[in-house]
Order: C-alpha cells, then structure tokens, then sequence
C-alpha cells in the first residue's frame, strides 16, 4: 500500500514537471518556435480547437512561422486568433492561403517580461508537486493503522526525497529558460 501511494505520487509529480516544462516551451524566446502556438485555440464553428488541430506549422525564418490551414474558410478565425493572443506581439497576416506570423525582435523589457511569466509558471508548477506531496502524506497518515510507524516514518523520507528531486527539476529547467530568454 506504500508503495502504491509513493508510485502515484512519483508519476503525477513527474507529470507535473513535464507541464511545467511545456508551458515554459510556450513563451517565446529570439526564433519562432512551432511550440508557440500549440496552445492558441481558435474559434472554429463555435468550438474553441487547438491550432495544431486546425492547421501546419513551418518555421521558413528565425523570426518567422508559417500556418497552412487544412480548411482555407478556417484562415480568419487563425489569424484572429494568433492576433488576440497574448504575450506573442505577433503581427499575422494572410495571403488567402497562408497565415505569415513575423515575431518582432525582442527588447530588453520583453525579454525580462517573459522571465516573470516563467518565473510564475515554475511557482506554479512548484506549487503543483507540493500539493502531491500533501495529497500522498496525507493517504500515509491514513495507513498508519494498518502499518507500522517505522515503515510510514520511511515512506514519508522518500516522499520528501521524491518532491526535492521533482523541485529541483523544476528549478533546472526554469533556470536553462530564463538564461534562454536573456540570451541576446
């Protein structure tokens, strides 16, 4: 039962991590990154769809991306959609069969603009394994009837070792994108 409790912990933990690390992926760094628009959701037909549902994505340029749309009556909505969305600065436009999205070069102020909006997203993500680490204390506490103090005092070590690593993972990655950001 132990063992069952810190496995699960371990797995959503480790998930965790890997949305953390998505979510960094989505702010943008100096090139246009197809990972940039793999959570923009474009009206379409009433339905909010992922972009990457609706469209191809190239990346012709450093600073430049291309959308082919799979159905051309989707091109306004994709367009619309990549202009509202924040925290690109993306300036779409279309020829009646493409959206060319050219990214302005970043400053100084955006690019420590976009450490904050990572920084944010890691405490999130820190916060995320910490309530893990709750949730799974709490179903130990639970055990403690039915197994021996000693053994829940030992799983509960190994919790704390599992979120530090989990923690630390977190901070890694954070650090290799902030130093990714104020790369000019």
């Amino acid at each position: 039962m132990i063992a069952d409790v810190l496995s699960d912990a371990t797995a959503r933990m480790q998930k965790a991590v890997e949305v953390a690390k998505d979510d960094f992926a989505s702010v943008r760094t100096g090139r246009a990154n197809p990972q940039l628009f793999q959570k923009i959701l474009v009206n379409y037909y009433g339905t909010a769809t992922p972009l990457a549902q609706l469209a191809s994505l190239a990346n012709p340029e450093a600073r430049t991306l291309v959308v082919t749309p799979y159905d051309k009556g989707a091109l306004k909505d994709i367009e619309q959609a990549i202009r509202d969305t924040p925290n690109l600065g993306a300036n779409p436009s279309n020829d009646g069969n493409i959206v060319r999205v050219t990214l302005p070069e970043l400053t100084e102020e955006r690019r420590r603009e976009f450490v904050k909006i990572v920084k944010s997203k890691a405490e999130d993500a820190r916060v995320s394994v910490r309530n893990i680490r709750r949730k799974a204390k709490d179903d130990l506490d639970a055990l403690k009837g039915e197994v021996g103090d000693d053994e829940v005092a030992r799983a509960e070590k190994e919790l704390e070792q599992i979120t530090k690593s989990n923690v630390d993972a977190i901070d890694d990655a954070f650090k290799r994108k902030e130093a990714e950001l104020l790369e000019v």
